[in-house]
């Protein structure tokens, strides 16, 4: 789309101090409470990004009105790549893995309750095989997961049974579960479903009422002197109509007026 090689590691040019940008009047663009997924396309903890990562900790670090949600398939490079004055964790980083399997889970989630964040999550997408998080949950570290089918060319299936199941988990132990997306290729009761379009998976996932809202996150965050910031002061994200059959909606961080759904 973009002309550019999807293998390529490289900078972005605009939007890598998108967070520090300004309005003529001073505002930020993005204002407080509001959430930014960061190198959602790439993998913050790449090694090839350890040369820019210090200025991305920078910012996170000026921003701490701002939440910041980190996801990485690469845990164990973690600890070593964490700024100077992390100690025990910022409130405005909100941490994940990725679990798409139960191999990759227990790979991963075991190093992820030994890192030092305050709030850590589990995103099982793609969901290409059943999962069980049980054990892990009950540490009470996780404040969400997030499962969703996999997409693009040469998806692989993804069964109700597992979502079902990693639902009836995350119930159990009052972690929020999100279900954002069928996948394209989807089974149900033995069923196999081929559904292209991902706003139809994502109403579809929605329709299954498999989301369940736990135990509410509680990210105290504060402004540029660390004075906290009320509640009533935070950003309230706001939907259109299109919005209210989404999966994505309980984890979403609002419409942005873009203009492309009409």
């Amino acid at each position: 789309m973009r002309d550019r090689n999807g293998a390529d590691i490289y900078r972005t040019k605009a939007g890598f101090r998108y967070p520090l940008s300004k309005y003529r009047d001073g505002r930020y663009k993005i204002q407080s409470g509001e959430t930014i997924r960061v190198c959602m396309t790439s993998d913050f903890f790449l090694e090839e990004a350890d040369e820019w990562r210090d200025e991305a900790w920078n910012i996170i670090r000026q921003r701490r009105d701002v939440v910041f949600y980190l996801l990485t398939k690469r845990p164990q490079r973690v600890k070593k790549c964490l700024p100077f004055d992390w100690d025990d964790g910022w409130e405005n980083v909100f941490f994940n893995v990725t679990a798409e399997n139960q191999k990759r889970a227990d790979e991963r989630i075991p190093i992820l309750l030994e890192l030092p964040f305050k709030h850590k999550g589990i995103m099982c997408a793609p969901l290409v095989g059943e999962v069980k998080l049980g054990k892990y949950l009950a540490y009470g570290q996780i404040e969400r997961v997030v499962c969703g089918g996999e997409n693009y060319d040469g998806a692989r299936p993804c069964d109700f049974d597992w979502v079902r199941s990693l639902r009836s988990e995350c119930e159990e132990a009052d972690v929020t579960f999100c279900f954002i997306e069928t996948g394209t290729h989807f089974v149900k009761d033995g069923k196999h479903y081929r559904i292209p379009n991902k706003q139809m998976q994502s109403v579809q996932a929605f329709k299954s009422g498999m989301s369940y809202q736990g135990k509410q996150m509680q990210l105290e965050l504060a402004d540029e002197y660390g004075w906290p910031i009320p509640e009533e002061n935070l950003y309230k994200p706001h939907f259109r109509k299109i919005c209210e059959t989404c999966g994505m909606r309980m984890i979403c961080n609002g419409c942005s007026n873009c203009g492309k759904c009409g």
